[in-house]
């Protein structure tokens, strides 16, 4: 019966298996031949006790392909993330997948769908708040920086507001160098000890490479100390095809292995066996208007091909995805967003960044990521496909039923509907024009800003034990102290 052979359908594979290696091995010569410059001084000695070739004048390291393959041999293959309480997990790594909202935003959306501000601590909290009360976000995100905090504080600032107001692990990171210090102390003031938060690690922590080819001195700083704590590091390459790497997408994958793998070596030479994801932020340069997307098709193309690379090397991986570039929440930004999801869940990414973001990353949104919330629940429905057997293929409910069965009164339809079939939340219209006319005709935004509205309203996230918070606080009051005396 078979006339097609499925071999040579197209599926989000970009790779060949020689065509990893190939890349692979690219990335190699680049990392032995050109080098990597590191801009930390303590970088380069811990590399160069790695056995790497470093030149201190212009703190180029090059790195002998089998000191990078060991660094990524010492990568564990999947991690565990726990909540705050200690006690659930999310397992990083494998087939699994987890979105988080974007991250690092300044803006901040009003709730009338076109009024732009800098974001303030009051707005993450209802973010966080949100983002609590959303089943289908596993993670949360500091996502904003606030524009009402000292900027040397503001990464620590906004870990421990977080912690405040979720239960859920998160992707954060350090701003500065002294941050990661910082930040440490926060998360085992949680956990009760370092040795504790080491045990049941509670956050990922982005650290940034600059294109090309270079780790800046507090990125440096930040790897070394992550890793001395324990804390996963999730690695960020920003390729950018025509202007930071080459016009070519095999190119700029190149270069994005080689910023990783470099990373990953600092890593593993300062902690071996540090949790690591080999995330990413690739964007294209549009020439018309001088601006940098994140959710262009060829972002996600190099995203799914990285990710294939992961696999490839048995660790897990990170991109940034369900964002979109408009200044309003539009049929654009849903466009944007959905198609981006789909290809980061079905291209086998671990950790998924960027619901509620619009703007290039500059601006977030609660109504969008209500809808993005929506998108992932679809994504998850296409992630898990179809299930064939004796049940499911229903024979003999169809020859009891023959032509003329309604299938709607069955014990199998009641069994199986809710399963089977993804209902979407009243931020959907799945209503008749009738309907839809007699509750208001309300748009997509309009509906999701009521959600926000009424889930703000009604979910109260589980508070931190007293002890607990208070022990955060001191911590915070400390570096708001050190902050304001230089």
């Amino acid at each position: 019966m078979k006339r097609y052979s499925f071999d040579t359908q197209p599926k989000i594979r970009y790779l060949s298996d020689d065509e990893i290696v190939r890349v692979h091995e690219g990335a190699l010569r680049i990392l032995e031949g050109t080098g990597v410059l590191f801009e930390g001084a303590e970088a380069l000695s811990i590399l160069a006790d790695a056995g790497c070739d470093v030149d201190r004048d212009t703190r180029i390291v090059r790195i002998p392909a089998d000191r990078a393959e060991d660094a990524i041999r010492k990568i564990p293959g999947s991690f565990e993330l726990w909540n705050r309480p200690g006690t659930e997990s999310l397992t990083v790594g494998g087939e699994n997948y987890y979105f988080d909202p974007g991250s690092s935003g300044l803006n901040f959306l009003e709730s009338d769908g076109k009024t732009v501000r800098p974001a303030v601590t009051d707005d993450m909290v209802r973010l966080y708040r949100l983002a609590d009360a959303l089943p289908h976000l596993k993670l949360q995100s500091t996502a904003l920086s606030v524009s009402d905090v000292p900027e040397d504080i503001v990464d620590c600032y906004r870990v421990w507001l977080l912690l405040k107001n979720t239960t859920k692990p998160f992707v954060s990171g350090a701003y500065e160098a002294i941050g990661a210090r910082r930040i440490t102390d926060i998360l085992s003031a949680v956990r009760g000890s370092e040795e504790a938060l080491r045990e049941k690690p509670l956050a990922v922590m982005d650290i940034c490479s600059q294109p090309p080819l270079k780790w800046g001195e507090t990125s440096c700083s930040n790897i070394i100390d992550f890793a001395r704590f324990g804390i996963p590091i999730e690695t960020i390459s920003v390729p950018m095809p025509g202007t930071a790497s080459p016009a070519t997408l095999a190119g700029s994958l190149v270069i994005h292995l080689a910023e990783s793998i470099s990373g990953m070596a600092l890593a593993q030479a300062a902690g071996p066996g540090t949790p690591m994801v080999m995330g990413g932020a690739p964007m294209t340069f549009d020439m018309r208007y001088s601006t940098t997307s994140l959710n262009a098709v060829e972002t996600s193309i190099i995203s799914t091909a990285y990710a294939q690379i992961a696999r490839y090397y048995g660790i897990p991986s990170h991109n940034y995805a369900c964002l979109a570039d408009p200044k309003v929440v539009d049929a654009q930004a849903g466009l944007e967003s959905g198609v981006s999801a789909v290809m980061a869940t079905l291209g086998g990414v671990n950790i998924i960044s960027g619901p509620g973001m619009i703007d290039f990353v500059n601006t977030f949104s609660l109504e969008k990521l209500v809808i993005d919330h929506e998108i992932i629940a679809m994504a998850d429905r296409l992630y898990r496909g179809m299930e064939v057997n004796d049940e499911t293929l229903a024979l003999d409910l169809i020859e009891e039923m023959g032509s003329s069965g309604d299938y709607l009164k069955t014990k199998h339809t009641r069994k199986f509907y809710r399963s089977e079939t993804y209902v979407p939340s009243v931020v959907i219209d799945k209503m008749n024009r009738a309907r839809w006319t007699s509750e208001g005709e309300t748009d997509v935004f309009e509906r999701a800003r009521a959600f926000v509205d009424k889930t703000l309203e009604s979910h109260v996230p589980e508070p931190l034990p007293p002890d607990t918070e208070a022990a955060l606080d001191a911590i915070m009051a400390d570096i708001r102290a050190s902050s304001e005396n230089g």
